[in-house]
């Protein structure tokens, strides 16, 4: 009989929802796949054999890893500030930077000795690999008139008389210059600073080690000559060092994290040879994952190279399962072939669906603006792949070669014996006081406030860190906003019109409190028809006549000596100038999309002919930490989606499956709930949380009402089926909780501070995930429980028992 069709011959939902179960009944019945156990005990040599020759040619292809410390990694290439950015970059000139903060221990930099040191410093930087600018307190181009000549010169250089009469004046000259003071020089003369521009070749990454590399030296050598002296080194150049020295810490990780969850499984199993099992398995399953991110090109960045790390926390549950359950029939009195099939056949089922649910919420990172979340999604979807391969094929192979031993464990039996009697007991009492603490933990996530701040990408322990840190503190901001404003025409800068509305922008930006420097064009002219009517602080103005103008700047050029040219600020054809404000310390991202909203419009208010874009590294990771979120929300919704349907058809209950939900998405409020308590910020890197969280907490979820579906098919009443799942798997998810919290808080070690957020929240998860599973979950399976209105059902591993 054809089935009925809706309108324009679709099938209802209903008989779609139908077909899928059946098509799942037909898999899990496939002969085959019941034959499957005794199919692996047959042959496990060639499965040891042939897994084998699978991961070490997947495994090769770690060679072919490349890492890179490009800061700008983290963006997509269709990024359009990143293009905004590029084209800046091509218009002025690049703004690569390293920053050398000179602080002397007794004294102000404007005495004879500082100052001989910051010109001597200044020269040096010359000579640092691929630089193509210096600016300093000494370099400083200061200029002066002499009768009808502009004079050009050096504030400090070497032939400098540097007495108490010619300090007094350049500090009046390097404190009230608009260019320098503030961003070159702190107010109080405390700290100066040496800003040193580069040009990158095609290998930034070896140009990044060579710059730093040439600094520290240098700076080795001025602290030997003068010890009193301080140096403190950031910029984005010197970041990319820091990042480089992050991704090897963070490999480093990786045996740590291997020792841990060996200790942890052992003590948890308490079988030395069930725990080898585990750890070669997970030793397939990272080896084989990594290689493959080899063969198909990844690039790993910081924010990617916890991957190895994740993929193994997430292995390891599949792996416990397997090797759990295998060591709990041993402990019954089966013996170990017999206990092998016992397991895969309970287990394949739940962890081939735990496979998927986790596969889903990783690949949701590919919803990310950034391409290192898409990659670590991606990568560890594949290391999901891997693990339940191995899994069902490698580990019990080997389980079943090793002489382990079973043993009686009735004391941890007993254990969670008492655990299901109290949640018996208590159903009640524990759903109000659950879903309360929840509600109350789940108000804290309006406390948090995401932000994005490049200075807070590595944490304290780094060196980069203490010194970005110093510098914003007692010398300037590292972030920028750079707008580059069109005088609508070639030669247009000069125009009085023109110089008048930028000066007006720059005016409004100074007034903004999160703003500590602004450099704009119209400073250096008004400077200019200063010099030339005789220094008279009457003329520290725009000229009213733009030839004038013209010809001061032509004279301006023409003068200034090579190295310290007006590139930078303004573009070739002379039709538009660069203006650039400095952000105050850390202005979190979503301050900073508002300052530039408000400058917007302001622009469009008061000049829209001149208005344009913001860009910058500070604008870009603002703005994309903004999308990343809105992107990252539709693809968790899509996650949740699906993952919930899944749950629905293979419990084949609404009842059951709407349950499912509740420990999988309350944990998730209430991990961020608290972490809005306790932390309140969240960067770019705890955004992908969520989606990494809810796919891995639905492992327990799954295997928990897998084993009661089973226990009421056979006829027990909900508290009897609680307590004889709780025997069955209780153990299970305790262990694979500790061995995957404490493997994610191993990222917390991590000195990238997404990693370090990524590894804590999720541990919190599912610690948090653990308790509803073991209070939340039986006590609202006991309070729904309608054995007239509702027959138990069956589970896909019973489907698959039954021919």
């Amino acid at each position: 009989m054809v089935p009925a069709t809706g309108r324009h011959g679709r099938l209802p939902l209903s008989a779609a929802i139908c077909r899928l179960r059946l098509l799942i009944v037909a898999i899990m019945t496939f002969t085959p796949l019941q034959n499957y156990p005794e199919f692996v005990l047959r042959h496990r040599w060639v499965i040891l054999l042939a897994a084998t020759l699978i991961m070490l040619p997947m495994a090769s292809g770690v060679r072919f890893i490349e890492t890179t410390h490009d800061h700008r990694a983290i963006f997509g290439k269709d990024d359009p500030y990143i293009a905004a950015f590029d084209a800046l970059e091509q218009t002025y000139t690049q703004t690569n930077t390293a920053l050398i903060a000179v602080v002397p221990r007794t004294e102000s930099v404007f005495s004879k000795r500082i100052l001989r040191t910051i010109e001597e410093m200044t020269e040096d930087a010359w000579l640092v690999p691929h630089s193509i600018r210096v600016d300093s307190l000494a370099n400083y181009a200061h200029t002066m008139a002499e009768g009808d000549d502009l004079i050009v010169e050096s504030l400090v250089d070497r032939d400098t008389q540097i007495d108490d009469t010619n300090i007094l004046r350049i500090r009046q000259i390097a404190l009230t210059a608009p260019d320098i003071a503030g961003r070159l020089v702190s107010m109080d003369g405390r700290v100066a600073g040496i800003a040193i521009r580069f040009a990158m070749p095609e290998d930034t990454g070896g140009a990044v080690i060579e710059i730093s590399d040439y600094i520290d030296s240098m700076l080795d050598a001025s602290r030997a000559l003068d010890p009193n002296i301080d140096y403190y080194v950031t910029g984005d150049v010197i970041l990319g060092r820091a990042f480089a020295e992050a991704n090897n810490d963070d490999v480093e990780l990786l045996p740590l994290m291997f020792l841990v969850i060996v200790i942890i499984t052992g003590i948890l199993l308490r079988s030395v040879l069930a725990t080898v099992a585990v750890v070669v398995t997970l030793m397939y399953i990272v080896n084989t994952a990594m290689g493959f991110s080899g063969w198909v090109g990844t690039v790993f960045t910081p924010a990617s190279s916890g991957t190895p790390v994740i993929i193994t926390t997430v292995a390891v549950a599949h792996a416990i399962h397997v090797a759990s359950k295998t060591l709990l029939g041993m402990g019954r009195g089966l013996d170990r072939q017999q206990a092998i099939v016992e397991s895969i056949r309970s287990n394949i089922w739940p962890v081939f669906l735990s496979s998927i649910t986790t596969g889903i919420g990783f690949l949701t990172l590919n919803a990310s603006e950034a391409p290192p979340f898409r990659d670590v999604g991606n990568l560890v979807a594949f290391g999901v792949l891997c693990a339940f391969v191995f899994s069902m094929t490698l580990l019990p192979a080997m389980l079943s070669v090793l002489p382990i031993r079973g043993r009686h464990r009735v004391e941890r039996t007993d254990y969670f014996d008492r655990l299901s009697s109290f949640v018996i007991a208590r159903s009640r009492f524990l759903i109000w006081s659950v879903t309360a603490l929840a509600l109350v933990l789940s108000m804290g996530i309006w406390r948090i406030e995401l932000t994005d701040n490049f200075t807070k990408h590595l944490d304290e322990s780094y060196q980069f860190r203490q010194d970005t840190d110093f510098v914003l503190d007692n010398l300037t901001g590292i972030e920028t906003l750079e707008y580059s404003l069109h005088s609508g025409r070639e030669d247009g800068i000069t125009d009085p019109s023109y110089l008048h509305k930028v000066e007006k922008f720059a005016q409004w930006y100074r007034g903004q409190p999160e703003i500590a420097h602004v450099q704009a064009f119209p400073d250096v002219i008004k400077r200019l028809n200063k010099n030339m009517n005789g220094d008279d602080p009457a003329f520290l103005r725009i000229p009213d006549d733009p030839n004038l103008a013209a010809q001061y700047l032509l004279l301006y050029e023409l003068s200034l000596p090579q190295g310290v040219d007006l590139n930078d600020r303004m573009d070739i054809s002379k039709s538009e100038t660069r203006l650039t404000a400095t952000v105050r310390g850390r202005l979190p991202s979503k301050q900073v999309r508002e300052l530039d909203e408000r400058a917007q419009r302001w622009l469009q208010e008061n000049m829209p002919e001149i208005a344009s874009e913001a860009t910058g590294f500070a604008v870009a990771t603002a703005y994309m930490s903004q999308r990343n979120i809105n992107r990252l929300l539709v693809g968790m919704s899509v996650a949740m989606g699906l993952i919930s349907i899944i749950l629905l058809l293979v419990f084949r209950s609404i009842r059951l499956g709407l349950i499912s939900l509740v420990p999988n998405f309350v944990p998730l409020t209430m991990s961020f709930g608290l972490w809005g308590y306790a932390v309140g910020d969240l960067g770019l890197g705890g955004t992908i949380t969520c989606v990494i969280a809810f796919g891995i907490v639905v492992d327990d979820t799954v295997h928990f009402l897998s084993r009661y579906q089973e226990a009421k098919h056979e006829g027990l009443s909900a508290s009897d089926a609680v307590r004889a799942t709780f025997q069955s798997v209780g153990n299970a998810l305790w262990t694979t909780t500790l061995a995957l919290s404490a493997g994610f808080l191993v990222l917390a070690l991590s000195g990238v501070t997404s990693s370090q957020t990524l590894g804590i929240m999720v541990a919190i998860t599912l610690v948090i995930a653990l308790i509803a599973d073991f209070l939340l979950l039986p006590s609202l399976l006991i309070a729904t429980d309608k054995k007239k209105s509702e027959g138990p059902g069956q589970t896909p591993s019973e489907m698959a028992g039954r021919v």
